[in-house]
């Protein structure tokens, strides 16, 4: 950058950096985000927009202000730093640069207490001023060097650092202030002047750990705020105390190490970590191993490097089967692992011995016996233990069976259970007894994974397996199945067909013959011999049903043995029908419409036969001479094999409906004719050839189906209408019988239920005992005629009028009395049915009074002697008086 020019006569501003090279002094640990330095930069517009950078952006940052930021954390090497600051105007891109020399700050080792006590001044740098007079170069400004100040001091507070003047304080009145973090900008406070004498000092004790550095900048001003020395930048460094305990990271580490490692073997890594200056010595930690548990087999399998944490093995012997863990306190110390002066933390290391293969599995037996069923398959035959001392579910542990010999034919296969590590021997193939009756295989077992090197163990461990098969009742088999039998359709019922047996398998058990019987035959056409398995047929066989399916009829039958289960087998019967030519070709479709005129008029017809080749087409296709209107309106014309197409022969035909019979014959040998009717619909048609007239063409030529339809409809109407008339009368006469019931009070039904009442209730007790004692005093005229028996609706009538007897005494006979009055009651259609007159009470049996009806009513008192009254007690008192008292 050139040098600024100016003269007395001409004192305008130039743009750039002030010098060439900047110089700043830092301490040599160097932080991310920490700031170094500010590069002062003149753009005399104040409206101009700089953007600053830097040639090494990777480790210094520029900020908008001009402060230099470090980029990351690194340690500043002996030699100067150097790098270049540029600065760039966005608008004209008019560009400056200047380099920047870093050096870093010598070791601080304390000061006195008389260094302390003496404070330093910072004497602000001399500038020209734009009112000063003859040219003079500007002095090049000072670099101070940073404030070191122990961080968690005691103080007092607060405890004067440095005091900040100026050349002009003799001449000017001056104020001194200071800005940035720990100022004026958060953390507020921290640092204080005195803005009359410069003094700067610290308010309350520092903490390394939450800043490491401030930056701050010192200036100086008139009393009317005019600017009258640039500003000054100070660093003030907090210095370390070991003030932080180590912290591991975890306060329980695990790790593993595989048994039988050889020493040496890296096992895991520890970490603490201090709050301290990692660079100095209250923040480098050393690791030592305080205890191991348990001890054996030596109290000193394991070291750890003090500097890094890495934990390793010193001692072999390690062996999962013993020791399966070994537990570990670890101790961290700072000052460098110094006991007298450093502080310490401890952790727990928990290290697994983990498994390897030094182990192979054992059988627990030379030889395994099982048995099987023949024609069993995957069932469990033999179950094959091992042991094995390693870890349970470890692939050194997992137990791998083959077979090396016995089963040629690949009948067996072992399995290995997860859970118990057993080999299930497992049969995969069928086995006959009548060929095989025992197997006796070699096996062998051994691990996943190999074993481990050295182990003086055999790798595998073999046995034998003998397995017994066991003899069943087999199921019969069809010989051939399925059989093929080849037939010509239209064998009459009768016909023998084919023979269809079977064979029983068990050679070595005593049974009779075997039985058949048909399982399935879907158009029950055959019957089958149960004895000798002859198949003859039932009905005829017919290869246009719709059973065959691709000229094959299936049927299956039954064999069954009488062995102990019985068994049965099925066999398949394929009938494979040839056509013969037994089907007449018919016309297809049944219906067509034509036009009036002769053109157009043509209708596409299609011979059908159920028959095949050489039975079905090419097909004839001709008119009948009779009746001869036909060939004289029609005509038909073969098109191809099967079709033809039909027409009017003359130029008009009345529009109707016609019946136009066609002669088919098919290709077989012998032919096979049919005549079939073709329903042709002629209407008058429009230019298109669409009939005009359909209305009256459909009116006069529904089809059969059509009518039926229709039939079927109106039928089913007429059911549901007389359905719901039925049902109509029926719901009425429900209606009208409900209203004859009478009113709750009066229902018949609810008295005739209560069975358990001596009487009609408080009604029934009132009545006249008078009307019993004159029965003949009843005129013959109350009685009342024969009529309507209890109705449940009260007619309006005249009270009734029993017999009343005369209270003189009366000869008559009381059991006629009694069956007059009953008469009356029961022809009485305004008596209630609880009427007291048809209560009467039971005095029990066996009375020696007799029968009231054995009383002479006819005869008269006096002829008879009732003085035998007196002698039957107290109780026949009343009615000895009556009778044996003579005539008063």
């Amino acid at each position: 950058q050139a040098p600024i020019k100016a003269t007395c006569e001409d004192m305008s501003c130039k743009a750039g950096f002030p010098e060439d090279v900047h110089s700043a002094v830092v301490s040599r640990s160097v932080h991310g985000g920490q700031p170094l330095l500010n590069v002062r930069f003149r753009s005399c517009d104040g409206n101009k927009k700089i953007h600053f950078g830097s040639s090494e952006p990777e480790d210094f940052r520029v900020g908008e202000d001009g402060v230099v930021y470090a980029e990351r954390s690194f340690q500043l090497s002996a030699e100067p730093t150097e790098f270049v600051v540029s600065a760039q105007d966005e608008e004209t891109r008019e560009e400056w640069q200047m380099r920047v020399k870093l050096t870093p700050e010598p070791a601080f080792a304390g000061a006195s207490e008389k260094d302390q006590k003496k404070i330093e001044d910072i004497i602000f740098p001399w500038q020209q001023y734009k009112y000063s007079s003859p040219l003079k170069r500007q002095k090049r400004d000072w670099v101070i060097p940073p404030i070191n100040l122990p961080e968690n001091s005691r103080g007092p507070f607060p405890q004067e650092l440095v005091r900040i003047r100026s050349d002009r304080d003799k001449s000017l009145s001056l104020r001194y202030s200071v800005t940035g973090p720990g100022a004026d900008q958060p953390p507020t406070g921290i640092f204080i002047i005195n803005p009359i004498s410069g003094q700067l000092s610290v308010t309350k004790p520092l903490d390394r750990e939450q800043i490491a550095s401030f930056h701050l900048r010192a200036h100086a001003v008139d009393v009317n705020g005019n600017q009258v020395e640039n500003p000054i930048d100070i660093v003030i460094n907090v210095i370390d105390m070991n003030d932080n305990r180590p912290e591991f990271l975890h306060q329980v580490w695990n790790g593993t190490v595989p048994e039988g490692s050889k020493p040496g073997t890296y096992v895991m890594t520890v970490t603490a970590i201090d709050a301290d200056d990692p660079n100095a010595q209250n923040g480098m930690l050393r690791y030592r191993i305080l205890s191991q548990a348990p001890s054996s087999p030596s109290p000193n399998m394991f070291t750890i490097n003090n500097e890094t944490g890495d934990i390793i093995t010193v001692a072999a012997g390690l062996d999962r089967e013993k020791v399966q863990q070994y537990t570990l306190i670890i101790q961290a110390t700072d000052m460098e692992g110094n006991p007298t002066y450093g502080l310490s933390n401890t952790a727990t290391a928990v290290i697994a011995v983990t498994d390897v293969n030094d182990n192979p599995p054992e059988f627990t037996a030379m030889t395994f016996y099982g048995e099987v069923p023949e024609n069993r398959v995957d069932v469990i035959v033999a179950n094959l233990t091992v042991t094995d001392k390693d870890q349970p579910h470890t692939p050194a542990w997992n137990a791998m069976y083959r077979m090396t010999g016995g089963d040629p034919t690949g009948r067996f296969a072992i399995l290995t259970d997860p859970n118990s590590n057993d080999g299930l021997v497992t049969v995969v193939k069928p086995i006959d007894f009548e060929t095989n009756r025992m197997f006796v295989l070699t096996v062998a077992a051994e691990n996943q994974v190999p074993l481990a090197k050295g182990i003086q163990h055999p790798p595998q461990s073999t046995a034998t397996v003998s397995i017994t098969v066991i003899d069943v009742n087999e199921s019969p088999y069809f010989v051939p199945n399925p059989k093929l039998v080849r037939q010509e359709e239209g064998l009459l019922a009768g016909s023998t067909l084919t023979t269809f047996t079977a064979q029983d398998p068990d050679r070595y058990m005593q049974q009779t013959s075997l039985r058949y019987s048909k399982l399935s035959d879907p158009a029950n056409w055959l019957k089958i011999d149960p004895v000798s398995g002859q198949i003859t047929t039932t009905a005829v066989l017919d290869r246009e049903s719709i059973y065959v399916q691709n000229n094959m009829y299936n049927a299956t039958f039954l064999a069954s043995d009488n062995g102990i289960p019985p068994m049965s087998g099925t066999g398949t019967l394929q009938i494979y029908l040839l056509d013969i030519n037994d089907n007449a070709p018919q016309v297809n479709p049944k219906e067509a419409t034509t036009c009036e005129t002769l053109q157009p008029n043509a209708i596409n017809i299609t011979a059908v036969d159920p028959d095949i080749d050489p039975n079905a087409g090419p097909f004839a296709f001709e008119l009948p001479d009779t009746p001869a209107s036909i060939k004289r309106n029609w005509t038909i014309v073969r098109i191809s094999g099967d079709h033809a197409q039909l027409s009017l022969r003359i130029r008009f035909l009345e529009a109707g409906i016609y019946d136009v019979p066609i002669v088919i014959t098919d290709s077989g040998n012998p032919h096979a004719s049919s005549t079939s009717v073709l329903k042709v619909k002629v209407c008058q048609c429009d230019i298109n050839g669409d009939c005009t007239d359909v209305d009256r063409i459909v009116g006069a030529g529904l089809g059969t189906g059509a009518i039926i339809a229709i039939l079927l409809c109106i039928i089913i109407l007429l059911i549901l209408v007389l359905m719901f008339v039925v049902w109509m009368k029926r719901r009425d006469k429900e209606r009208q019988a409900k209203q004859l019931l009478i009113d709750p009070e009066d229902d018949v039904r609810d008295n005739i239920l209560k069975y358990d009442e001596e009487g009609g209730g408080e009604e029934d007790q009132d009545y006249d005992l008078s009307q019993l004692q004159q029965p003949d005093t009843v005129e013959p005229d109350a009685i009342k005629p024969v009529g309507i028996r209890r109705l449940d609706e009260r007619p309006i009538h005249a009270e009734p009028q029993y017999p009343v007897r005369s209270a003189a005494p009366h000869p008559g006979d009381i059991g006629d009395f009694i069956n007059e009055g009953l008469k009356a009651a029961d022809n009485d259609p305004t008596a209630p049915p609880y009427d007291s007159l048809l209560v009467f009470d039971y005095e029990g049996s066996g009375s020696t009074a007799g029968s009231l009806s054995s009383l002479n009513s006819s005869s008269s008192g006096g002829e008879q002697d009732y003085d035998y009254l007196n002698d039957w007690g107290p109780r026949f008192k009343k009615l000895a008086d009556m009778y044996g008292g003579g005539d008063d």
